[in-house]
């Protein structure tokens, strides 16, 4: 199949300059690759700092999980499919050098990026993400969680992290530290603003955990879960998969019509380039083509 046919049958995806992410990925099979543990927090930490630095990325939450991972990023020069790439592909090497294995260490398909429509979402989303251990009822508080966890005071921060001993070797081309910045998203006057409306958050979320009156697993059991096993069944699967995400019902149409209109102005542009017009320009927002083959993109 020719790469124009294959373009033509995938739906593309947006990616807009200065856009703000909820990002999800997911381990293979949901086994427990992510387990927290002293050399995953390195690795993570250290590739998600270098993978940011390279692609301008900006990092204001993280949370790593025994099975998937979520961020809350911003993506100034349309640059988040190269940095996921890079990100993903040393996390899965490192970590499966670490645990002895050699198959797929994510799963296919896995990969969301959902664009946050306003700065309540933003806050609203990475409270989600910080208190990801405490809705898996887990710990009865984020900051309790063992794995890589940004907590809010960090926001406005810089941590040095140092090249993980295991894996990356002395003499290779990665530098021996890297800085992972905790940003601050656009729409806030300071990191102190955005820090206290995420805190806010992410307290009402767990003091909701907690009056639910279940039990946690806790951090030694968490610990101790083996990296080959997986959530029993029963567990949500195949789920909606969301590409925008917006409290007020109005903002929600709104970014639900623009990618709308992207799909149909990238689909009809598609079909000029394939004829060989050489005055086609695609829509903005434009990645695959862009990268690949150079094609002109609005407000490029």
């Amino acid at each position: 199949m020719r790469r124009a046919e294959a373009l033509a049958m995938t739906s593309p995806r947006q990616v807009l300059r200065g856009a703000t992410y909820l990002v999800t990925r997911r381990c293979t099979q949901r086994r427990y690759l992510l387990r927290p543990s002293k050399v995953t927090n390195e690795v993570f930490a250290y590739l998600l700092g270098l993978a940011s630095e390279r692609y301008g990325i900006e990092v204001h939450a993280y949370c790593v999980m025994s099975n998937h991972y979520h961020l809350v990023v911003t993506d100034p020069e349309a640059r988040l499919p190269a940095f996921q790439q890079f990100l993903d592909a040393l996390v899965a090497r490192a970590l499966n050098a670490l645990l002895g294995r050699w198959e797929h260490f994510w799963a296919p398909a896995s990969f969301s990026a959902v664009i946050l429509g306003s700065p309540g979402d933003v806050v609203d989303k990475t409270a989600y993400v910080l208190a990801n251990p405490v809705a898996a009822r887990l710990v009865p508080v984020g900051r309790k969680w063992p794995g890589l966890w940004s907590p809010p005071a960090a926001i406005g921060t810089t941590l040095r992290v140092q090249r993980p001993l295991h894996f990356f070797s002395r003499q290779g081309l990665l530098p021996e530290a890297t800085d992972l910045k905790h940003s601050v998203p656009p729409g806030f006057a300071s990191a102190q603003e955005f820090r206290l409306a995420v805190e806010a958050s992410l307290l009402e979320r767990e003091a909701a955990a907690a009056r639910e009156g279940r039990a946690f697993l806790g951090v030694r059991r968490a610990l101790a879960q083996r990296p080959s096993a997986m959530p029993r069944p029963g567990e949500p699967r195949r789920e909606l998969r969301p590409q925008v995400a917006a409290k007020d019902r109005w903002k929600r149409i709104e970014l639900l019509g623009r990618l709308r209109d992207f799909l149909r102005s990238y689909r009809e542009a598609l079909v000029v380039w394939q004829e060989r017009r050489e005055t086609v320009v695609f829509p903005a927002g434009t990645y695959m083509m862009r990268v690949a083959h150079g094609v002109a993109c609005a407000g490029s």
